[in-house]
């Protein structure tokens, strides 16, 4: 789909097109908002870019705001972590915001909202409360506090600030709609105690506003004017308008909520439950593991920002629940990584070769084409000699119709180098191929031959004196079926893991390899897109398998 149809199609630039038209608004101002209690995942980086891609299109404003109204699971590690994705994937706030930063503001509300008779203090445990709710076909039990004085309600929700009460034992609950079939309009939970230190106000406070509360007064405090969630804060929405109905002022800008789908995947897990599983139980390496899909664990992978937003964009924004194929987000990370990545070439199953009639203890040097998609990235040189590694792969004893590598008497082009032909297989003694014995045309250097004549097979190599070993982590899907989370009664869905996900090989590679620095993306050639891992060092070369050449995983898995 191109861009500009995506665009076309997207129902929330609709209603923004519409707001302008209309005069509600000049320009836009979003926010991202999430909660620092974990590390962002490929879910949260589509919202990032739909909410900093309407200010790019808007000419707009968009805030990071971090909504941290629960001390209990914030840290200030994932408010760095946060503000480093953010801006990896390409993006600038125009303000850095938390809601943190309102909480007197907030607090003032709330003790307008009790002297209005919009809010109480309810001394109800909170599985009293739960159940006082009900069930949405039936009206909720009224709490025996609902219609206390104004003057106690405040009087006990400013001991509460004071931290005169135990946890637990009061909270302040709006006063709206006991027979709302929206639950959520059932006397929500405003503050609750919590006597616990916050990471940016210290111990300045023993009470916290619930999300609902904080949020929606948050986007009005900040100016936003639409604000984009996900389909779960669909029937948060009457308890977003209710709250601000009560405080917003005439003639200012009024947030609107809009509810866009989450993005799912196939064969990936997005809870934040489920991936904190993952790893304490030690299933993967850490929140940067490259088979999670956690931002910093595509990083790692070595998908790149520009791959992300591509993905992002071609996904699209829609109202509706649905999951995409996660071959969309390697075909994205394909397209990036053909313009940008060095070539070079390594042997993952090396087969020796011997070019017997190549002069001993000589070596060349041949010429090597950095990146066809970027000429400006220049040549490299390459050694060549009378030993070399092939691939296992690229030789077959009996070899069929349409297999045009390596086989006895046949003729094959070596990548940057020249014509050879097998004369003679060495076997063991079990028949298994444990060496070639070719010959090279000198005449066909750099792949052509002057007589015009052609083959149609081109395998990679290396030199054999000059190989460098390096540790190849190649990375399968981390789970073998489409919706891992689907499990039968009392199954886990730990159960669906794919055994395969991760297989540390070592190769042999070209020696230009080693200047190659940390984070940096490679195309070995008929092998794949790599990525040098941040933790290479002068003595172990770890590189990450990033995708494949083409979408060979679903053959893969019918095989199995």
């Amino acid at each position: 789909m191109k861009e500009s149809e995506n665009t076309s199609t997207n129902f929330i630039k609709q209603i923004i097109d519409s707001d302008i038209e209309s005069g509600k608004h000049e320009t836009t101002y979003t926010r991202f908002p999430p909660e620092p209690n974990g590390f962002l995942h490929i879910g949260h980086a589509k919202a990032i870019c739909l909410n900093f891609g309407i200010k790019a299109s808007y000419n707009g404003k968009c805030n990071l705001r971090f909504d941290d109204t629960n001390p209990v699971k914030e840290e200030d590690t994932y408010v760095e972590s946060i503000k480093k994705d953010v801006a990896w994937l390409g993006f600038e706030w125009n303000n850095l915001c938390y809601a943190s930063d309102y909480f007197d503001q907030l607090y003032q509300w709330a003790e307008m909202l009790i002297q209005k008779g919009k809010a109480y203090v309810d001394e109800q445990s909170g599985e009293d409360i739960s159940k006082q709710r009900t069930t949405p076909q039936e009206p909720g039990i009224e709490s025996p506090y609902r219609n206390r004085p104004q003057e106690e309600s405040l009087r006990l929700f400013r001991e509460m600030k004071e931290g005169k009460h135990k946890d637990g034992s009061m909270v302040l609950r709006a006063k709206i709609d006991m027979t709302s079939p929206n639950m959520h309009l059932r006397d929500p939970i405003m503050y609750r105690i919590l006597k616990k230190s916050h990471h940016r106000t210290g111990n300045k406070w023993k009470i916290y506003p619930n999300y609902d509360f904080a949020h929606g007064q948050s986007d009005y405090i900040e100016g936003i004017t639409h604000s984009l969630c996900t389909l779960e804060f669909e029937v948060h929405r009457p308890l977003y308008d209710w709250f601000l109905d009560q405080i917003a002022d005439p003639g200012k800008t009024r947030p609107r909520q809009i509810e866009f789908a989450r993005l799912n995947l196939t064969y990936t897990i997005m809870s934040k439950r489920k991936l904190l599983e993952l790893v304490e139980g030690k299933y993967v390496n850490g929140w940067d593991d490259p088979r999670i899909p956690t931002i910093s664990g595509l990083r790692r992978r070595g998908y790149t920002p520009a791959s992300i937003r591509l993905f992002s964009d071609r996904v699209g924004i829609a109202k509706r629940e649905n999951t995409i194929d996660v071959g969309l987000l390697e075909w994205a990370v394909r397209e990036d990584l053909n313009k940008i990545s060095q070539r070079r070439l390594a042997v993952m199953d090396p087969l020796k070769v011997v070019i017997t009639n190549y002069p001993e203890n000589k070596s060349e040097e041949l010429e090597a084409i950095n990146n066809p998609e970027d000429l400006s990235a220049g040549k490299r040189t390459m050694p060549f000699s009378r030993e070399l590694y092939i691939e296992q792969k690229d030789f077959m004893m009996d070899p069929p119709r349409k297999f045009y590598r390596l086989g006895p008497g046949r003729e094959v082009r070596l990548r940057y180098g020249y014509f050879i032909t097998c004369n003679d297989v060495i076997q063991d003694e079990n028949g298994n191929v444990k060496e070639l014995h070719c010959t090279y045309d000198p005449e066909t250097k750099g792949g052509k031959s002057p007589d015009g004549r052609k083959v149609k097979g081109t395998i990679h190599w290396v030199s054999k004196p000059h190989a460098v070993p390096v540790e190849i982590r190649l990375y399968d899907r981390l789970f073998s079926v489409e919706n891992p989370s689907d499990v039968p009664e009392g199954g886990d869905f730990k159960d669906n893991i794919n055994p395969d996900s991760l297989v540390v090989n070592t190769a042999l590679a070209e020696p230009s390899v080693k200047k190659i620095p940390p984070e940096t993306h490679i195309q070995f050639e008929r092998n794949g897109y790599f990525y040098v891992d941040p933790d290479t060092t002068d003595d172990n070369m770890v590189i990450n398998e990033t995708v494949p050449l083409r979408d060979s995983w679903s053959k893969k898995s019918k095989k199995k």
